[in-house]
């Protein structure tokens, strides 16, 4: 098929999917519609199977991965990361407990490599299930495992999206009632808080906006970024992929590159195109008997992960003598990270919240921590774990 046209088709079905997304206010997974979607129709034979390879993005996932990885390195500031640090590692936590049960749950009942094809897209999203993808194609794995990042992707935000939506009416409710809530989150000083941000985002190097703004400028240092974390990675035998974190954290706390990089260079969109193409290519070539293979392992996986994860993420929270209720929904943004958590943090504040001032307040009190545990395990957190998963195999 003509590229052209081979592109339309794929990048229709992820349009399709965030629309019902933005409809549904994120309670349907955009990549649960966009890649059953492409199944069935590839399956009903309207669309050829070859369709994601004939549209090129592939090839430009291969180009982009670095770059991506260092924009998500630059997602956020390294000082925001240091004051939420108890939701950072509530996150890590519930991601590391997550993890180790599935490896010994499901390594006896499946296989390693089932174990890892679910790991990394469990605790996070769509790059961690990327990266792994890839290694399991690198690794000559076939078959039904290879469907199972994609299944996991697909599936595992449709349990933990209203768990987390109880648990933050729980803790809001907790807030209003006891009197904290406007105790410690009512009362503002905009001014102070503005000059606090202002002293967040100095850095030691300061990019001149006119650099910021210019799109190709910004193309450049992304890709810069990203192959330096090839070239350093090909050195140390780390992984590129936890290279390029790292150089984007650095990067954007010195200021050498801006805060979501490849936002600035208006790429972000083709990036993640080409990100989802790679996770749907398995599910639409695979057979039906593949994918019916793939059904319990994804479900044992999943359990057994969403168990973990709150596990962790009460452990850790008891630790730091956290409310529960905060910490655990905290741990379960691994399963599908922003915009979901910010969007159930502002529809619980509005639900919850009797006045324009509580409906304030408590998004003052649950949104940071959510974003931070969201981007953290997303972005950083699940990159280094499939990272490592996939070169255990």
């Amino acid at each position: 098929m003509n590229p052209v046209y081979a592109i339309v088709i794929v990048t229709a079905f992820i349009a399709l999917g965030e629309l019902v997304s933005i409809w549904s206010k994120a309670r349907v997974p955009s990549l649960l519609v966009a890649m059953l979607g492409i199944f069935v129709v590839a399956k009903a034979g309207l669309v050829p199977q070859g369709v994601i390879d004939d549209s090129l993005l592939l090839q430009v996932y291969t180009i982009t991965t670095g770059p991506l990885l260092f924009h998500m390195g630059t997602l956020l500031p390294l000082r925001q990361l240091l004051q939420q640090w108890r939701s950072v590692i509530i996150t890590f936590a519930a991601m590391l407990v997550a993890v180790l049960a599935i490896v010994a749950v499901v390594t006896p009942l499946f296989g390693f490599a089932t174990s890892v094809a679910g790991a990394g897209p469990l605790a996070g999203g769509i790059v961690a299930t990327g990266l792994t993808t890839q290694g399991l194609v690198r690794a000559g794995l076939t078959g039904s495992v290879l469907v199972v990042p994609s299944m996991v992707l697909m599936l595992q935000s449709l349990p933990t999206m209203p768990l987390t939506n109880f648990l933050l009416r729980r803790h809001a409710q907790h807030l209003i009632d006891s009197g904290e809530l406007l105790k410690h989150y009512g009362q503002k000083d905009d001014d102070a808080t503005d000059a606090e941000e202002h002293r967040s985002h100095r850095t030691l190097v300061t990019m001149p906006e006119s650099l910021v703004d210019n799109h190709l400028f910004m193309l450049f240092v992304v890709c810069v970024g990203g192959a330096l974390a090839t070239f350093v990675a090909g050195l140390t035998q780390v992984p590129s992929s936890i290279v390029a974190l790292v150089f984007g954290v650095i990067a954007a706390a010195l200021g050498l590159a801006p805060q979501r990089a490849l936002e600035k260079a208006n790429s972000f969109g083709i990036a993640m195109a080409a990100i989802i193409a790679l996770v749907m290519a398995p599910l639409v070539k695979a057979s039906l008997a593949d994918v019916l293979a793939a059904i319990v392992p994804t479900l044992v996986i999943l359990v057994i992960g969403v168990i973990g994860i709150l596990i962790g993420g009460i452990i850790a929270t008891k630790l730091l003598k956290l409310r529960v209720e905060l910490g655990m929904a905290v741990s379960l943004t691994a399963t599908y990270g922003f915009p979901a958590d910010y969007l159930l943090t502002h529809e619980v504040a509005r639900s919850v919240g009797r006045t324009t001032q509580e409906r304030e307040a408590l998004v003052d009190a649950m949104l940071a921590p959510m974003l931070v545990g969201g981007f953290a395990s997303v972005s950083v957190g699940s990159v280094v774990i499939a990272s490592i998963m996939v070169g255990l195999l």
